[in-house]
């Protein structure tokens, strides 16, 4: 009976999730309810895993990552400027911690041999009894971030032009370059494996 009620509290009901959209939540919160910002997490938290995981190509940091993003949200959403949407905000911090820990794993690799980077994070070269969709995921691994992050965001996440502009922080041009780019350079790593695709 405790378990259920623990639920209840920790998932919101999709008649609040109906009605309440970010922004007015975001305000409520701001005005003393912390409890909503356990419907923010509950509504966004996938969206960040994913994001998180196609970012950094393996999925140990997944959660830890996820968790700090939503710590950082939880002591800044006071200062959230109603300039943009919610979703902009968060996945560009998302984004941001991604790089945070790329930066750190880089330069722990330095005093790593590369054979064991290459095992542990999946940068091995992709061999016959992988799925297709793993050999996809190491192939945009293989690109510079700046290219992977506005390709994600396009293709895996459905997300806008204007939407990764204001993620990303650069002109829309810049994104559809970066895009365009991407794709052009996925093609050709993914040329040997023409025929299993």
């Amino acid at each position: 009976m405790s378990l259920k009620r623990k639920k209840k509290v920790l998932q919101p009901s999709p008649r609040i999730l109906e009605i309440d959209d970010d922004f007015s939540l975001i305000k409520r919160f701001i005005e003393g309810d912390e409890t909503t910002f356990r419907t923010l997490v509950y509504r966004h938290k996938e969206k960040v895993r994913n994001i998180v995981y196609l970012t950094m190509n393996y999925s140990d940091s997944v959660d830890d990552i996820a968790q700090e993003v939503f710590i950082t949200v939880y002591k800044n959403l006071k200062y959230f400027r109603f300039e943009s949407q919610f979703t902009t905000w968060l996945y560009r911090i998302t984004i941001n911690k991604c790089r945070d820990h790329l930066r750190k794993l880089k330069i722990r690799n330095i005093f790593t041999p590369v054979k064991d980077i290459e095992e542990v994070h999946g940068y091995n070269h992709i061999n016959e009894n992988m799925d297709i969709p793993d050999i996809v995921r190491k192939a945009i691994s293989k690109l510079p971030e700046k290219l992977r992050i506005p390709l994600l965001l396009k293709d895996i996440e459905g997300f806008s032009y204007q939407e990764i502009a204001d993620t990303v922080q650069c002109e829309i041009g810049t994104v559809k370059s970066r895009i365009f780019r991407a794709r052009e350079s996925l093609r050709n790593i993914l040329k040997p494996y023409e025929g299993e695709l």
